[in-house]
């Protein structure tokens, strides 16, 4: 039906034909599902296979490649000797490379996919008459779902029931102020013909955000039949953006290749000018020059750097992902290995989120007791589980009156009203019927507030005043449970004859008859205080964020040894009164926030972060938004966490578990080491190739051919730079203290050990050139080189040189200072990358056919194995260097 809103909640029901309190069947929305399709906005058309591999094409360079060996053709056929071999291989190397361009981006694209998938948002549907969680793309027309605040509306719904549900609309009607939520129908005023979006207070719409209260609402549109789905006809918010890491080496490739094109310039000047004289009689010539000139610039120029940085990242991200960290921001990989502080929340975080109640200091008959705390919560008791569904807290309430077998409390005493919990008043009340006809109010929150709107207490069944003795003996008796490192409520009831009309806190909350006190515990997670061990060791300091009264936060904390003492640990009524200038030279001496309001959580990250710190912050309802926000890395809970937390977060624990975050750290470092290992291998490695065909043209003769030099650059980009992008983290990756968020990617001395290295390789690979002339000639003289007469053997033993020099440094770069022999653990992928490149090398010198296509020639032994000396050698050299600079390091240490 259209105009839901018009209609009362019972006739949109048999519309929908569905239940408030069964909803659909499974079979039923499986079925509607098939017919109205996902509940998503359409998505922006993905790019077609084909046109994404003409792009990997359309770099100037590989166009420059491709004219030029058209040209080398049709030159062949003008002089009447069409030559195809060059023009194969380079066709073939730009499809191979553009194929894999196309694989790495669509391999990256799936996995950023996946992860959306796992970060989808979830709803509370009811169905078959039980309450589930579900991806609300799963919705449908007809759903009945459960909001409450902090939970993002997940489709647009007619009101059922709402317990003072108020909803942020600014998104559709650009209203900033929630609308408090009813599910009467709505009168048409006189001479109008609809009412305006802002004013149909029954409805709630996709996009819109529950802030206050709570509610149930049936489904009446969903994807493009919403409000939203109206105004977007596309969802273009989910754009690429580069990381600042991707960004840079942007930059990096772009001035990298301004420098190769400066240097392709003086080779084919300097060629054009020592061969003038002969131009006229071999024209062919200057096209040799032009070809050398232009594959040079497309073997030298990273080009695949930017790809391959986006394939450790994704590969990465996903890794995290299977250990409980999702990554919804690519930025946040990079971030993660500069965290110096992280504050976290202790309940489900640094404990299990599994509270139980495990004392008592009773006032009223048990009974009474058990039974209100359990009414005055909104668990609710699964009969198939046998146990409590719902927020943790109030769970270990039901459980703990199921104990005493009162499992059916919620329908022998129906809820007629209430005034739900608000963490500003820290506490909710609610009432309901009592089995002889009377109404009975119970009061549940935290036992200082609840106990100072008391004026009466039981006394051994009877109600009598509550003196300002026996008020010193509850909160004395709430201290002691306390100092045990429990959670404490108290419990305050009021009966009335007839039901109230007014259920507002301040109508209700007044003259209460304290009930008694129920001390809980959530055990901390076994794996926690290893963590917070390790964090500290990879100088991270941890700190606790709690809600709870001080007393549980710092014997908690001095479990988890992140505190020593209670000096270290202050309340938010406390911070209230510390100004932000004083705080901030505070900030260091406090590990513990107790009894904190979500605004708290803002000071203390703006704290941290004015003193130059990167800081984690963790949260899960949707006033912790701000902080999460604001913090470098937000870090919302996959299982307490609202909608609106984990839209904002940068990371999302699956587990809300603390220690996960320890190991996304750990996981960040790891890959930002590896982006950096790719990052100095594929530079020095492009460096020497620029240098050893520099210096061979500046003397006079040819060391690499165009396609040579294309397929060593196809052999020694891609394979090892995606093996050295596994590598496992380091031994002391965790040891280090966290790095300086303004590095660059070459600080710490890399720029020099990518210089130093690419003159090594230069030099080895114009050794093993040198060492094949003599070889073949007996002799080395450079003006037969210049002629080009005597250097079949050399560049043959050049080339294997160069390809193996680079595959045998990819080990080398397994760890910037360490020596490859102390390290503990192996890379398969290193390993295989490494066997499958020497093969690569190999086949094209021994197989006749392929040696005639590239311009190698057969090797004898002793050449292969002088060839494979020399680059072996780079393995000795760089242990020396290592050795020098570990050295170097320490004593600036």
């Amino acid at each position: 039906m259209e105009k839901e809103y018009l209609a009362s909640a019972e006739e949109v029901l048999e519309a929908q034909s569905t239940s408030a309190d069964q909803g659909l069947t499974a079979a039923e929305a499986q079925k509607r599902l098939a017919s109205v399709g996902p509940n998503k906005l359409d998505e922006e058309e993905k790019t077609p296979l084909w046109k994404r591999f003409f792009e990997q094409m359309a770099d100037p360079m590989v166009i420059m490649l491709l004219v030029a060996a058209a040209i080398s053709v049709i030159t062949g056929f003008i002089q009447g000797e069409p030559e195809w071999a060059d023009a194969v291989i380079i066709l073939s190397v730009v499809i191979l490379n553009s194929v894999l361009g196309v694989v790495q981006e669509a391999k990256s694209e799936q996995a950023l996919e996946a992860l959306q998938e796992m970060s989808a948002a979830q709803s509370k549907v009811i169905r078959d008459g039980k309450m589930s969680h579900m991806p609300s793309s799963e919705l449908v027309p007809g759903d009945v779902v459960l909001l409450e605040a902090g939970d993002s509306v997940p489709a647009d719904c007619r009101v059922l029931e709402s317990a003072s549900m108020k909803i942020e609309e600014a998104a559709l009607t650009g209203e900033s102020v929630p609308v408090e939520k009813h599910a009467d129908a709505i009168a048409l005023a006189a001479e109008a013909d609809d009412v305006p979006l802002g004013d149909r207070k029954n409805m709630c719409y996709m996009g819109s955000t529950v802030v206050y209260g709570r509610g149930r609402a049936v489904v009446v549109g969903t994807g493009m039949n919403t409000e939203m789905g109206k105004i977007a006809t596309a969802l273009t918010q989910a754009k690429k953006e580069l990381t600042p890491l991707q960004m840079k080496l942007n930059e990096l490739s772009g001035i990298l290749t301004k420098l190769v094109l400066a240097i392709c310039v003086i080779i084919f000047a300097v060629d054009i000018v020592r061969h003038f004289g002969e131009l006229g009689s071999n024209p062919a010539m200057m096209l040799d020059t032009f070809m050398v000139a232009v594959s040079l610039a497309v073997a030298a120029i990273p080009e695949g750097l930017v790809a391959v940085v986006t394939i450790v990242l994704s590969m990465g991200v996903t890794k995290m992902s299977k250990r409980q960290a999702i990554i919804r921001k690519m930025t946040a990989v990079e971030t993660l290995g500069c965290t110096q502080i992280i504050c976290s929340d202790k309940t489900g975080t640094l404990t299990q989120n599994k509270m139980t109640v495990v004392k008592h200091e009773l006032a009223a008959p048990e009974e009474k007791f058990l039974a209100g705390m359990a009414l005055c919560s909104d668990a609710e008791w699964d009969e198939d589980k046998g146990e409590a569904v719902g927020e943790p807290t109030e769970c270990a309430l039901v459980n703990d009156a199921a104990k005493a077998g009162m499992t059916g409390l919620k329908a022998e005493h129906p809820r007629v009203g209430e005034a739900p919990f608000d963490s500003g008043r820290k506490m909710m009340s609610v009432v309901v019927e009592t089995l002889d006809g009377e109404f009975e109010q119970f009061t549940k929150g935290a036992p200082d507030v609840v106990i100072g709107l008391c004026t009466h207490v039981y006394e051994n069944g009877q109600i009598v005043e509550l003196t300002e003795a026996r008020r010193s003996e509850i909160l004395a008796a709430n201290k002691a449970m306390a100092d045990q490192a429990l959670r404490v409520l108290a419990l305050a009831n009021r009966t009335y004859t007839e039901a109230p009309t007014d259920f507002t806190p301040e109508a209700l909350e007044h003259d209460l008859v304290f009930c008694g006190l129920s001390g809980m515990i959530d055990p901390v997670r076994p794996e926690v205080t290893a963590a917070i061990v390790e964090a500290k060791e990879a100088g991270i300091r941890p700190v606790m964020i709690t809600g709870d009264h001080i007393d549980t936060a710092v014997a908690i904390a001095k479990d988890l040894g992140i505190v020593t003492d209670a000096s270290q640990a202050i309340t938010g009524a406390e911070l209230d009164k510390i100004s932000d200038e004083d705080f901030k030279t505070r900030v260091t001496e406090i590990s513990v926030y107790a009894r904190v309001q979500p605004e708290h959580k803002a000071r203390i990250v703006d704290a941290w972060k004015s003193l130059g710190n990167i800081v984690a912050m963790t949260g899960d309802g949707v006033n912790d938004a701000p902080s999460i926000k604001r913090a470098d890395i937000g870090v919302g809970m996959g299982i307490t966490g609202t909608d609106v937390t984990k839209n904002v977060a940068d990371m999302v624990l699956a587990d809300d578990n603390f220690a996960t975050i320890i190991h996304a750290v750990e996981e960040g470092r790891r890959i930002y080491d590896n982006i950096r290992k790719v990052i100095q291998f594929l530079l020095s490695a492009n460096i020497a190739e620029v240098l050893s065909v520099f210096v061979a043209t500046l003397i006079g003769f040819t060391i690499f051919q165009p396609v040579q030099l294309l397929w060593i650059n196809l052999i020694t980009d891609s394979l090892p730079a995606l093996a050295l992008g596994m590598e496992e983290a380091e031994g002391d990756v965790m040891k280090r203290k966290p790095r300086n968020a303004s590095d660059g990617v070459f600080a710490g001395g890399m720029g020099l050990d990518i210089a130093f290295q690419g003159i090594i390789i230069t030099l080895l690979v114009l050794a093993s050139f040198f060492a094949g002339v003599y070889f073949d000639m007996g002799y080395i003289d450079i003006a037969d080189m210049i002629a080009g007469t005597a250097d079949a053997e050399g560049v043959t033993m050049a080339f294997i040189t160069l390809s193996m020099v680079e595959i045998f440094h990819s080990f080398n770069m397994r760890s910037r200072r360490a020596s490859i022999f102390t390290m503990k653990t192996q890379n398969k992928w290193l390993w295989g990358a490494a066997v499958l490149a020497l093969a690569l090398t190999v086949v094209p010198v021994e197989v006749d056919v392929l040696a005639n296509v590239f311009g190698f020639m057969p090797l004898p032994p002793h050449a292969l194995l002088t060839a494979l000396g020399l680059a072996l050698l780079i393995i000795p050299i760089m242990e020396v260097y290592k050795a020098i600079m570990r050295g170097i390091e320490k004593n600036k240490a």
